[in-house]
């Protein structure tokens, strides 16, 4: 199957993944991998929100050990502007600290959390999501509390939307910690009061 071919099925395809997932692992057990790296760039060329998709989940296969891949995505696909792209860039982020090992990601972990670009964080506060679902972090909450709480007061609402959200599904099996960590915030914030709407949802 040609990536002619797999792209041309997938911009049939608006909504949902699995599509773009099938197609990645169809190119990526076909060429080699400077071959899956190339197509990945010029995939990301593409004016088709869905070709650029495919692009970014190939990419996180490869950057499990290509550290060229890795970049490519912290620097380029986070300036894509689809959300939809963003939501594979976090699932890449997961795919790599799944393969590495999430404490042994941790460096990798902060490195994108301290990022200037929000999508670069987001990635990171989405795609571990549920954070004290995965290894490391289902032993060590308050690791991933601290991780996440750290942006709770960032000017992009799309960022906050996130972590208020992945604290709201911590909170599911650990409130006290959840509730320890909003205590201290500042509510008379308008910034952090958004992320604590969220973050609290849950809490009696």
């Amino acid at each position: 199957m040609s990536v002619e071919n797999i792209l041309s099925r997938i911009l049939e395809v608006e909504h949902g993944f699995q599509h773009i997932l099938d197609g990645a692992d169809e190119i990526l057990s076909t060429y080699s991998k400077e071959q899956c790296f190339e197509v990945a760039l010029m995939l990301f060329e593409h004016e088709a929100y869905q070709a650029r998709m495919l692009s970014t989940t190939i990419l996180g296969r490869l950057a499990t050990e290509d550290n060229n891949a890795l970049r490519f995505l912290k620097e380029r696909t986070s300036t894509d502007e689809n959300w939809r792209v963003q939501e594979m860039l976090a699932k890449a982020f997961d795919e790599v600290c799944k393969h590495r090992g999430y404490d042994v990601s941790l460096a990798l972990i902060e490195e994108w959390l301290n990022d200037n670009n929000p999508n670069v964080i987001r990635a990171v506060t989405e795609g571990l999501r549920i954070w004290t679902s995965r290894p490391f972090f289902k032993e060590n909450p308050p690791v991933a509390i601290a991780l996440i709480s750290k942006h709770k007061a960032h000017e992009s609402e799309y960022l906050r939307k996130s972590v208020g959200n992945a604290l709201r599904d911590i909170s599911k099996k650990h409130p006290e910690l959840i509730r320890q960590e909003v205590e201290q915030w500042d509510l008379s914030n308008s910034r952090i009061m958004f992320t604590y709407k969220l973050a609290a949802k849950l809490l009696k």
